[in-house]
């Protein structure tokens, strides 16, 4: 693999669900040492797409590489592999809560590697100072907030030392001052450790913050990956827009009129949470009787 090759390749990747499609030729790359943000409305694909790239399920067609590694069709014992060089933060921060913080961080390293008890523990606190949480070690996940617990979500993450982090909604259930801070620890985590980020979000003052590129999806497609400066023009642009730049616009604008509201009101309710309309008509709805007084 060069030195310019990406860490992460996405080709014509297809994914269906029970016969509906959730995402549809899914093409991107990821340089080494990028910050990417994948975004987009509840039910774009964004979670699918990361979760592809892990390894949980495979596509049904297309292809997924890391560090130029087929993912798609790659045995367990060869997943297992690829997943000690990339670390996860989950939208919940997923602690198991009978362990200590310190606990849950050492517990990567116990499992992996064979390092003596001695050196877990130092290397726990290293982690746990990178993310502002060391003199909280010996807490267990009840104890500490909703901000914390994603920071030691985060430290866990980071303790075989990953290439790449993925977060999923690393701001989702924060306070904006705590997001604004989880923020500043993802810029300052890919600046101090030269990691590649994925970021999966649709809270674009985060998304604006973190990115060096951004990924739009729309109902599983593409619309546009481009850096973050073609996005910060496209939402200042007034005017006219092509349909798929207008819907990326309003989106990043959050306005309330735009393509995305016109669709929701000239499709069915099904249609538009599916993406597919419905293939048979429902039975009607027996009526509700009452039977007060009866």
């Amino acid at each position: 693999m060069s030195d310019d090759s990406p860490v992460i390749s996405l080709k014509q990747v297809r994914k269906s669900f029970d016969g509906r499609v959730v995402l549809d030729d899914v093409t991107f790359d990821v340089q080494k040492g990028q910050t990417i943000v994948i975004m987009g409305g509840s039910g774009c694909g964004k979670s699918t797409t990361l979760r592809m790239i892990i390894g949980s399920f495979p596509p049904d067609s297309g292809s997924i590489q890391l560090w130029g590694e087929e993912v798609t069709g790659a045995g367990e014992a060869k997943l297992n592999e690829l997943r000690k060089k990339f670390g996860i933060l989950f939208q919940s921060g997923a602690l198991f809560n009978s362990m200590t913080i310190a606990q849950n961080v050492a517990l990567p390293l116990t499992e992996h590697t064979d390092l003596d008890p001695s050196t877990v523990e130092i290397m726990v606190k290293i982690k746990l100072e990178l993310v502002g949480l060391r003199e909280h070690a010996d807490k267990y996940p009840a104890q500490i907030s909703g901000g914390m617990k994603k920071r030691a979500g985060l430290a866990r993450a980071l303790a075989l030392d990953p290439q790449i982090l993925f977060y999923d909604e690393p701001s989702a259930g924060l306070d904006p001052v705590t997001s604004a801070e989880i923020d500043q620890l993802i810029i300052d985590l890919s600046k101090k450790l030269h990691v590649t980020s994925v970021v999966v979000t649709h809270e674009m003052d985060s998304a604006f913050t973190i990115a060096d590129r951004m990924v739009m999806l729309d109902k599983g497609r593409v619309l546009a990956v481009e850096d973050r400066a073609w996005f910060e023009k496209l939402r200042d642009t007034e005017g006219e827009l092509p349909t798929d730049q207008a819907l990326i616009r309003q989106f990043l604008r959050g306005d309330p009129e735009g393509p995305i509201t016109q669709r929701k009101q000239t499709t069915g309710y099904a249609e538009d949470l599916l993406g597919e309309a419905e293939q048979a008509p429902r039975a009607p709805v027996p009526s509700v009787v009452s039977s007060r007084g009866a």
